[in-house]
């Protein structure tokens, strides 16, 4: 009987035994595996490279940052790849990293910044330069005579350096009394004509006191380039007579301007001179002559 009772119990317990083995088996089984048939998944696959010479955009990157990656100056990014803006890029866009056919990179010049830009006016000098020209012109030359002629026929040569800062008027005749010239400054003269120099006379002065054109003409000559007579102003008259002012500290017309009896053309000062003074000369046809003859006695 209690045969009979256990055979019964097994027969009823052997599948739920049969199903729990089959879990255990299938838990620790391969996952399954289905092929339809179909064709493979690419979406996963990673996207192609970019072209030779080209950047592919990535989320996140500025045209700044790339500059800086690839060592391209933004300007050329910009240019080469025709972008109107440098935020005009997005994620996946493809930019030319390298010149088009070869081209050379021209990137236009930028002044630096706070340089002062100023147009430059056809014969080299920029606009705005000083109105007054002081130094020599190509270097100084020792005096002789062929040189001061170069100097006071100037006039025939090139035009002048600066534009008139007055009209343009025939120089009047200058004769040869003593009552048309005036004197070119107000000292003493401290040396007279043949005294050691030759050529004219020295009036004494106080640097700053001011030099005065002894008659109306056209200066032909203002500069330092002849030596020995420092800062120097030539004035030509008429055909016949000229009138130099030398060793002045500054001077106040430019060659080719016409200037009038007693207008004030230079400071009195001591360059190439060992005190203040003006070597004041007067030329008549090229020739020194006494400046004492012309002018009005004191």
């Amino acid at each position: 009987m209690k045969a009979d009772s256990m055979l019964e119990k097994c027969r009823v317990g052997l599948p739920w035994l049969m199903v729990l083995v089959l879990a255990g088996c299938a838990s620790h089984g391969p996952a399954p595996v289905s092929d339809r048939g179909g064709a493979p998944d690419r979406s996963a696959a990673p996207p192609a490279g970019p072209h030779p010479g080209y950047y592919v955009v990535q989320p996140g990157d500025t045209l700044l940052g790339i500059s800086r990656r690839v060592g391209v100056a933004l300007q050329d990014l910009v240019i080469w790849n025709g972008l109107t803006s440098p935020n005009q890029i997005v994620a996946g866009q493809e930019l030319r990293i390298v010149p088009p056919d070869g081209a050379a990179q021209v990137r236009p010049i930028q002044p630096p910044e706070g340089a002062e830009v100023r147009p430059v006016t056809p014969g080299g000098a920029p606009v705005g330069a000083p109105p007054y020209k002081d130094g020599p012109r190509g270097g100084r030359v020792p005096y002789t005579d062929q040189a001061w002629n170069q100097a006071q026929a100037a006039d025939r040569g090139a035009a002048p350096a600066t534009p008139p800062e007055a009209p343009k008027e025939t120089p009047p005749a200058v004769p040869a009394a003593s009552s048309d010239w005036i004197w070119p400054a107000e000292g003493k003269v401290i040396s007279g004509f043949g005294d050691g120099n030759g050529k004219g006379i020295d009036i004494a002065g106080k640097a700053g006191d001011p030099v005065l054109a002894t008659a109306g003409g056209k200066v032909v000559y203002a500069g330092s380039g002849l030596r020995g007579y420092g800062k120097l102003v030539i004035i030509k008259h008429d055909d016949s007579f000229l009138s130099a002012y030398a060793h002045n500290r500054l001077l106040l017309v430019n060659e080719g301007q016409a200037v009038t009896k007693g207008q004030k053309i230079a400071e009195l000062g001591n360059t190439d001179s060992d005190r203040p003074k003006l070597h004041f000369e007067i030329r008549r046809q090229g020739k020194p002559v006494d400046p004492m003859k012309y002018l009005p006695s004191r």
